[in-house]
């Protein structure tokens, strides 16, 4: 076996995986193996940092969808360098500080209304009498970012 390639238990304990999610992330198309004469598994050292570029990514939330498009965007014939991770990353910022915004919007939220205690529905940022919220589009809308002078400040009619 060339140095530059590992056997799927070697990746697996070097990326602190099981071997079936490796299996997994290779039928979804993250990564990709070789296979020796006898079918085995083979891959190169750098199918380690795709392995943490998934991992990270999925631990922020991102789809499986949206991970393995900014993969297909890196080279398949050879190892990426830090000018492809760059691009790659200065593509996802916007889609990351949109990520960011939302989860402190939910620690404030959650941390000043919920977690106080009272559910005054004067002060609470979350209440929505008569799902008036609805009318800015699904999920939880003032946690993404809209407020109820949204729904009243004509946005919503």
């Amino acid at each position: 076996m060339p140095d530059s390639e590992l056997t799927i238990g070697e990746l697996a304990a070097r990326a602190g995986l099981a071997p079936s999610a490796l299996r997994f992330y290779e039928s979804q198309g993250l990564i990709a193996s070789g296979r020796t004469d006898g079918g085995q598994r083979r891959y190169h050292r750098d199918v380690l940092r795709r392995v943490a570029f998934v991992r990270v990514a999925q631990r922020v939330g991102l789809s499986l969808d949206e991970i393995r498009d900014a993969l297909a965007t890196l080279p398949a014939s050879r190892t990426p360098n830090k000018a492809d991770w760059t691009r790659l990353s200065r593509a996802w910022r916007p889609r990351l500080d949109d990520q960011i915004a939302v989860l402190e919007r939910l620690r404030d939220e959650l941390t000043s209304c919920i977690g106080c205690g009272c559910l005054s529905f004067r002060a609470c940022s979350l209440y929505n009498p008569g799902d008036a919220a609805a009318a800015l589009g699904t999920g939880p809308r003032y946690l993404l970012g809209d407020s109820s002078t949204d729904v009243i400040g004509g946005a919503a009619g």
